[in-house]
Protein backbone atom coordinates (compact mmCIF):
# COMPACT_ATOMS: atom_id res chain seq x y z
CA UNK A 1 0.00 0.00 0.00
CA UNK A 2 1.36 3.44 -0.59
CA UNK A 3 0.75 6.67 1.38
CA UNK A 4 -2.28 7.40 -0.31
CA UNK A 5 -4.08 4.21 0.56
CA UNK A 6 -3.92 2.69 -2.86
CA UNK A 7 -2.02 -0.57 -4.25
CA UNK A 8 1.82 -0.21 -5.39
CA UNK A 9 2.56 -2.04 -8.15
CA UNK A 10 6.93 -3.41 -8.30
CA UNK A 11 8.03 -2.00 -11.63
CA UNK A 12 8.31 -5.29 -13.57
CA UNK A 13 4.27 -5.79 -13.13
CA UNK A 14 4.26 -2.27 -15.32
CA UNK A 15 6.79 -3.63 -18.08
CA UNK A 16 5.51 -6.93 -18.01
CA UNK A 17 8.97 -8.84 -17.44
CA UNK A 18 10.79 -10.18 -19.93
CA UNK A 19 14.03 -12.10 -20.68
CA UNK A 20 15.30 -9.57 -22.80
CA UNK A 21 17.13 -7.16 -20.68
CA UNK A 22 18.70 -4.64 -23.74
CA UNK A 23 15.21 -4.25 -24.51
CA UNK A 24 14.86 -0.29 -24.63
CA UNK A 25 18.30 0.48 -23.65
CA UNK A 26 19.70 2.74 -25.99
CA UNK A 27 16.95 5.28 -25.38
CA UNK A 28 19.14 8.02 -24.20
CA UNK A 29 17.83 10.17 -21.31
CA UNK A 30 17.50 13.10 -23.81
CA UNK A 31 16.18 11.44 -26.80
CA UNK A 32 12.84 12.76 -28.03
CA UNK A 33 10.15 10.61 -28.04
CA UNK A 34 6.83 11.76 -30.32
CA UNK A 35 3.43 9.52 -30.78
CA UNK A 36 3.23 8.42 -34.37
CA UNK A 37 -0.47 9.04 -34.74
CA UNK A 38 -1.17 5.43 -35.69
CA UNK A 39 -4.31 4.45 -33.69
CA UNK A 40 -3.84 2.22 -30.09
CA UNK A 41 -3.24 -1.10 -30.44
CA UNK A 42 -5.66 -3.34 -28.51
CA UNK A 43 -3.99 -4.28 -25.30
CA UNK A 44 -2.23 -1.53 -24.45
CA UNK A 45 -1.34 -1.11 -20.64
CA UNK A 46 -2.04 2.08 -18.95
CA UNK A 47 1.12 2.99 -18.75
CA UNK A 48 1.49 2.60 -22.15
CA UNK A 49 -1.26 4.44 -22.59
CA UNK A 50 -0.27 7.87 -20.80
CA UNK A 51 2.88 8.02 -22.43
CA UNK A 52 1.21 8.22 -25.96
CA UNK A 53 -0.29 11.00 -24.15
CA UNK A 54 2.23 12.30 -22.94
CA UNK A 55 4.32 12.52 -26.19
CA UNK A 56 1.68 13.82 -28.37
CA UNK A 57 3.78 16.22 -28.59
CA UNK A 58 7.68 15.84 -28.51
CA UNK A 59 9.07 14.92 -25.11
CA UNK A 60 11.88 13.35 -23.79
CA UNK A 61 12.75 10.01 -22.05
CA UNK A 62 13.45 11.47 -18.89
CA UNK A 63 10.11 14.06 -19.17
CA UNK A 64 7.66 10.68 -19.84
CA UNK A 65 9.54 9.34 -16.76
CA UNK A 66 8.87 12.45 -14.51
CA UNK A 67 5.36 12.08 -15.92
CA UNK A 68 4.30 9.31 -15.22
CA UNK A 69 6.38 8.31 -12.22
CA UNK A 70 8.08 5.80 -13.31
CA UNK A 71 11.79 4.53 -12.79
CA UNK A 72 13.67 5.03 -16.14
CA UNK A 73 14.48 1.79 -16.80
CA UNK A 74 10.78 0.80 -16.68
CA UNK A 75 9.88 3.84 -19.17
CA UNK A 76 12.81 2.40 -21.29
CA UNK A 77 11.51 -1.13 -21.81
CA UNK A 78 8.15 0.62 -22.04
CA UNK A 79 9.16 3.65 -25.15
CA UNK A 80 11.33 0.02 -27.00
CA UNK A 81 7.78 -1.94 -26.80
CA UNK A 82 5.72 1.36 -28.14
CA UNK A 83 8.67 1.99 -30.52
CA UNK A 84 8.85 -1.81 -32.08
CA UNK A 85 4.78 -1.43 -32.73
CA UNK A 86 5.62 1.63 -34.40
CA UNK A 87 3.64 3.45 -32.22
CA UNK A 88 6.14 6.21 -31.21
CA UNK A 89 9.10 7.54 -33.01
CA UNK A 90 12.63 8.24 -31.11
CA UNK A 91 14.85 10.67 -32.33
CA UNK A 92 18.40 9.85 -30.97
CA UNK A 93 20.18 13.17 -29.41
CA UNK A 94 22.33 13.27 -32.05
CA UNK A 95 19.91 14.03 -33.87
CA UNK A 96 18.28 16.73 -32.61
CA UNK A 97 20.28 19.26 -33.71
CA UNK A 98 24.17 20.29 -33.73
CA UNK A 99 26.03 20.05 -30.15
CA UNK A 100 28.44 22.96 -29.14
CA UNK A 101 32.18 22.41 -29.48
CA UNK A 102 34.33 21.62 -26.33
CA UNK A 103 36.06 24.83 -26.68
CA UNK A 104 32.91 26.98 -26.36
CA UNK A 105 31.74 24.86 -23.34
CA UNK A 106 35.17 25.14 -21.85
CA UNK A 107 34.46 29.20 -22.80
CA UNK A 108 31.17 29.23 -20.71
CA UNK A 109 32.77 27.53 -17.96
CA UNK A 110 35.90 29.43 -17.46
CA UNK A 111 33.11 32.63 -17.59
CA UNK A 112 31.05 30.86 -14.82
CA UNK A 113 34.00 30.57 -12.36
CA UNK A 114 34.50 34.06 -13.01
CA UNK A 115 31.23 35.46 -11.73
Amino acid sequence: MDGRGGRTLRPPVCSHPRADPLLGENLDLIAMVTATGEPPVAGLGPEQEAILRAASTPISVADVAVELDLPVGVVRVLLGDLRDNGLVSVSSPSSAGPRPNERILKEVINGLRAL
